[in-house]
């Protein structure tokens, strides 16, 4: 897609939050390029999200209808995990790149087919790992490539994620959807880990999760006689009285939008038929020695992601939200303190800087 004098013509399939109230908006915008297209299969919905980047886009429910209709350059796909698959061959069968949010499928099975189908058609597929793009990750990349902190043999990242409870009430609360949050959200940090260390092969692995707060005995309030909890915030009967309600009031998230499929993001997250965890720890082993680990908790009053990489020549230690790096020399008690700019844009700019690679690839 690189030295195009036109406009670079996308359609967007997946109408939901990353779809349009992320990359739609920052695409909406951009003079090289043109949304053309949405496709979703919630037709109020995806109406709604349409009037958030011009309302001008052709409406279809059907991918493969789009495709065909359509002389389309790229697509982003945002859907739920497990339907990459068909959305990413589909596009890449009609000749189109694709730029697909994390992760690329739930499994090993659907991502060596689209590797397949990508590497058949020649067209970019690129993922959408935006943590790479994050200034304060991407400067602790360039510190580690310098040489400051010697060889590392040992990365420890501990991701805390208020609103990751959210993530017990939509459709990432099933395994069968998201492929787990190891998969879903955890995917970020691995990658992380293998970009920081040069991509070095993994040999082993051991991880252990579990649901240990956001079940029914835990409910943050005492239920009275005959009146039972959820299903969701929005006609809770305890709505008022739960630390933990998160009502959307938002058009697109309207009864008739609900009707269509009836597709709730706030369900009851102590209630819901989740099966995913609210945290846990994982363990990297890598063919060079180098050791990782990674901590999930979706039970806190706050949000970071806090990484150490440790070198023979010292330690970095990072804090996302403080956009903030301390470097440790080895032999030396002088500390480095690096604070980085805020960056405007989601995931503090780290989503912008992502499309851009991509228009521009």
């Amino acid at each position: 897609m690189k030295n195009r004098k036109e406009r670079i013509k996308i359609g967007i399939v997946g109408a939901g939050c990353r779809g349009i109230d992320c990359f739609g908006l920052y695409m909406k915008d951009r003079p090289d390029v043109s949304i053309e297209a949405l496709c979703d299969s919630n037709s109020e919905r995806m109406r709604i999200q349409s009037l958030k980047i011009g309302g001008t886009q052709r409406l279809y429910s059907s991918v493969g209808l789009m495709l065909e209709k359509e002389k389309l350059d790229a697509v982003v796909v945002a859907t739920p995990d497990f339907k990459h698959r068909e959305n990413v061959v589909s596009a890449l069968e009609h000749g189109v790149n694709v730029l697909v949010d994390k992760p690329l499928a739930t499994n090993v099975k659907d991502c060596a087919a689209i590797i397949d189908a990508a590497r058949k058609s020649g067209k970019i597929v690129m993922m959408g790992f935006n943590m790479r793009h994050n200034p304060v990750l991407v400067k602790l990349k360039e510190i580690v490539d310098s040489g400051k902190l010697g060889k590392i043999f040992l990365i420890e990242n501990r991701e805390y994620y208020n609103g990751g409870r959210t993530y017990m009430a939509r459709w990432n609360r099933k395994y069968e959807f998201c492929g787990g949050l190891w998969v879903h959200k955890g995917s970020h940090d691995f990658d992380v880990f293998n970009w920081l260390l040069g991509f070095p092969k993994p040999f082993k692995i051991s991880a252990t999760a579990g649901i240990n707060v956001f079940k029914p005995e835990n409910l943050p309030f005492k239920l009275e006689a005959d009146v039972p909890a959820g299903p969701a915030c929005s006609v809770c009967a305890y709505a008022k009285v739960c630390p933990d309600v998160k009502i959307y009031p938002e058009p697109e998230w309207s009864s008739t939008a609900v009707k269509e499929d009836a597709y709730m993001k706030d369900l009851c997250i102590y209630m819901s038929d989740k099966d995913v965890h609210d945290n846990g720890i994982a363990i990297v082993e890598y063919e060079n020695g180098a050791r990782a680990s990674h901590m999930e908790c979706f039970v806190c009053s706050f949000d970071d992601r806090k990484y150490t990489v440790i070198g023979d020549l010292g330690i970095a230690e990072l804090s996302l939200e403080k956009r903030e790096i301390t470097i440790h020399p080895r032999w030396s008690a002088e500390v480095e303190v690096i604070d980085l700019p805020e960056k405007k844009g989601s995931h503090g700019g780290a989503d912008p800087s992502l499309i851009e690679d991509f228009i521009r690839t």
